[in-house]
C-alpha cells in the first residue's frame, strides 16, 4: 500500500479521487506526504497538502485498500490517477476510522512571537 500510495505525490489532477458534488474549481492538487503504516491490525494512513478535494482523501484511502486486499497491483493506483476519472479509481473509504489530527498554518510575520 505504501509503494502504491508514492505513486500519488507530487503535483497531479486528482480527478479520479474528486467527489461527484465537489466544488472545486481545479482538480490540480499537490500531495506533499502520503504514508501508510502498518501496526498489528491497524494501517495508519498519514496525508499531507496545503489542500484537499471533497472526499480526496477517502477515495485515495479507498482505492489503497484495493492494493492492501490483493485486489489491486501496485500499478493500478497510477493508472487511475491518470484515468483523470472517478470510475477509475476505488470506492470511497467510509468516514468512521479516518480522522484529522492537524492543520498546520505558516509562520504570520506580524505576529509578536
Amino acid at each position: 500500500m505504501h509503494g502504491a500510495a508514492q505513486s500519488l505525490l507530487g503535483r497531479h489532477d486528482f480527478s479520479s479521487f474528486r467527489a461527484s458534488g465537489c466544488q472545486a474549481k481545479t482538480p490540480l492538487r499537490t500531495l506533499d506526504r502520503l504514508d501508510v503504516v502498518r501496526s498489528g491490525d491497524e494501517v495508519a494512513i498519514i496525508a499531507e497538502a496545503r489542500s484537499f478535494l471533497h472526499h480526496q482523501v477517502r477515495n485515495m484511502v479507498g482505492t489503497l485498500a484495493l492494493v492492501g486486499e490483493e485486489r489491486w497491483p501496485v500499478e493500478e493506483v497510477a493508472r487511475a490517477l491518470a484515468a483523470r476519472d472517478r470510475r477509475a479509481a476505488g470506492p470511497t473509504a467510509p468516514a468512521h476510522g479516518l480522522c484529522l489530527t492537524a492543520v498546520r498554518y505558516p509562520l504570520d510575520p506580524f505576529s509578536e512571537a
